[in-house]
């Protein structure tokens, strides 16, 4: 039996199951590489871990902190329980990956509660909000300290600045608290044509959760405080939570890899255009709907189930909705044109058959 390192896949297989089916963008496998020559102090107190903030900063405003995590959903969960007391609640969307897709964990390990309130698009309001924004001094009820957006949504919608503002201030003229969930991030501020800070602290948001998985890099997040008054304890709550890496500078050095130049948005934006692309070439499909605007790089899709069973056998992506027929095609930072195009030309064949 063979030991040695050897390729186990196609690497001309593709897909749009999820952009973490992606690999790893070269310019980021060539930042770990410089990265890996000799040593450096571990838990955080390495160079690249150090400029990272300065990074960060140019982005975020000169509050901004960094704390680099291993995943999306420990960045949740640390960055959830930062702004929350034993007895707090986060409202949130019901269609809220912290809600549908965390196995729990921000209430399980995280020991909050999340107030969900259903949404037509996956974006909340001050209305909304309303909704479970109440009881604070009810011992009987799970005090509301924070409001959870995502950006993108968990639906593929991206929020306006003036939305997330008014959002910001609402929560806050009620005491509470604003956590941006950013796994997407990068290709809602590509999508808005605005910079990052323009919908995260400029619009008056506490506290983000920076996804770098989902747009090119090979492991690792970031929670990114962007009120130092709004949080406490943050490096013992990375610590509790089983988020701190002994070897953060290889977090760190792809972070900055992604965000001191511009690789964080040429990447979003070439997957949110392969997104645009492959929405505008199914539109024209009879028996093929799109469900949600396509804002970014996800699309929203509804046709019927026996065609999708056929046509994962070619490309894979997953059922959303499976009992409506709804489906999920998101696209990458290395979704070529000729992905789409031959996705496209076998969505119409087996709408033929």
């Amino acid at each position: 039996m063979r030991t040695d390192a050897r390729r186990h896949h196609d690497p001309e297989v593709r897909g749009f199951a999820s952009d973490n089916y992606a690999g790893v963008h070269p310019e980021i496998l060539a930042a770990l590489a410089l990265a890996n020559e000799g040593h450096q102090v571990s838990y955080g107190e390495d160079d690249y871990t150090a400029h990272l903030q300065f990074v960060m900063r140019s982005h975020f405003g000169p509050h901004a902190q960094a704390f680099p995590v291993f995943n999306g959903t420990g960045s949740n969960v640390v960055a959830l329980q930062a702004l929350t007391d034993r007895w707090g609640a986060v409202i949130c969307a019901e269609s809220a990956h912290i809600n549908v897709d965390e196995c729990g964990a921000p209430e399980r390990v995280g020991g909050l509660k999340l107030l969900t309130v259903p949404t037509e698009d996956g974006k909340l309001t001050p209305e909304l909000i309303d909704r479970q924004a109440w009881g604070w001094d009810d011992e009987h009820r799970a005090m509301p300290q924070v409001v959870s957006i995502a950006q993108n949504t968990e639906l593929g919608t991206v929020y306006t600045v003036d939305e997330i503002r008014a959002i910001c201030d609402h929560a806050h003229e009620r005491g509470m608290k604003v956590h941006l969930d950013g796994a997407r991030i990068a290709n809602a501020a590509a999508a808005l044509d605005v910079p990052m800070r323009a919908f995260t602290n400029a619009a008056g948001v506490d506290i983000v959760s920076f996804g770098g998985t989902k747009n090119g890099m090979l492991f690792g997040e970031a929670v990114v405080v962007l009120d130092p008054d709004a949080v406490r304890a943050m490096k013992h709550l990375r610590k509790l939570s089983m988020q701190l890496a002994s070897k953060m500078r290889f977090i760190s050095v792809q972070l900055e890899a992604l965000l001191a130049r511009d690789l964080w948005l040429r990447s979003a934006r070439h997957a949110n255009t392969m997104a645009r692309r492959l929405a505008d070439g199914v539109r024209s499909v009879d028996g093929v709907k799109i469900l949600h605007p396509v804002q970014a790089n996800a699309v929203f899709a509804r046709l019927p189930h026996e065609v999708s069973e056929r046509l994962q056998k070619r490309y894979r992506f997953y059922f959303w909705d499976e009992t409506a027929g709804d489906v999920r095609w998101m696209c990458s930072f290395d979704t070529t044109e000729e992905d789409v195009d031959g996705f496209i030309t076998a969505l119409k064949e087996e709408m033929g058959r």
